[in-house]
């Protein structure tokens, strides 16, 4: 049995994805990030980077593992699947992997930052992040030009991603002429696990562009920049 310690942000879909697809028993704790829960002396002792997700292994004495691309791996390993066993074949995932770590999260969430939750709008800043992202998507497209997967067969580094390409608007990033890109993310979604992780910890409302709910959302977004 997994604890999953988790909001509904792009990694902590990461991590519920991942155990929906390997079908690995888990039990949810919601991790308020408003009220300031993953700074908690209690939490900080799973993950003393004071971020979400992280996971307990139970079935391992309690086992704590934090970062999100780390839990994916420790998830793949434990089922024996999504990561391939042979080294050039888990070489791959990681790289997509280390794709999605090192470029997509960081520069979509330096993108929401200065698009959506600074409440000063600094546009070389917001065309600098865009631009960027806009880039790496179309480093995905070219690679699921002839790729069904990004790593061969269907694994960790395809959730990764989509955790976070999907959420694209918020980040103001376009996709329009990324058709790979786009066929991807609809085998994506298309996916019951895929959907159901995405509902972890709680489905969230729909973020429109001037909606009630994307204001709110924005608002407590700008709490956690300081912290």
């Amino acid at each position: 049995m997994i604890d999953l310690y988790t909001a509904p942000t792009p990694n902590g879909h990461k991590a519920s994805i991942a155990l929906e697809e390997l079908g690995i028993p888990y039990e949810v704790h919601v991790v308020n990030l408003l009220a300031g829960e993953q700074k908690k002396p209690e939490y900080l002792r799973i993950n003393p980077n004071g971020r979400i997700p992280a996971i307990v292994d139970r079935d391992e004495g309690g086992f704590a593992v934090f970062e999100s691309g780390a839990i994916l791996i420790y998830l793949a390993e434990k089922a024996g699947r999504l990561l391939p066993g042979d080294r050039k074949g888990r070489s791959l995932v990681i790289q997509w992997l280390m794709f999605q770590m090192g470029g997509i999260g960081p520069m979509m969430g330096q993108a929401n930052v200065f698009y959506r939750y600074f409440p000063e709008k600094i546009q070389p800043a917001i065309d600098r992040y865009q631009n960027e992202c806009r880039r790496l998507f179309e480093v995905l497209d070219g690679r699921l030009a002839d790729h069904e997967w990004l790593a061969g067969d269907y694994s960790i580094a395809d959730i990764a991603n989509w955790a976070w390409v999907r959420t694209y608007k918020w980040s103001g990033v376009r996709v329009d002429g990324l058709d790979h890109l786009l066929r991807w993310m609809a085998a994506m979604s298309a996916r019951p696990a895929c959907r159901r992780g995405i509902e972890v910890p709680f489905a969230l409302p729909d973020l429109g562009e001037d909606n009630e709910a994307a204001k709110t959302f924005a608002e407590g977004a700008q709490t956690l920049l300081q912290r």
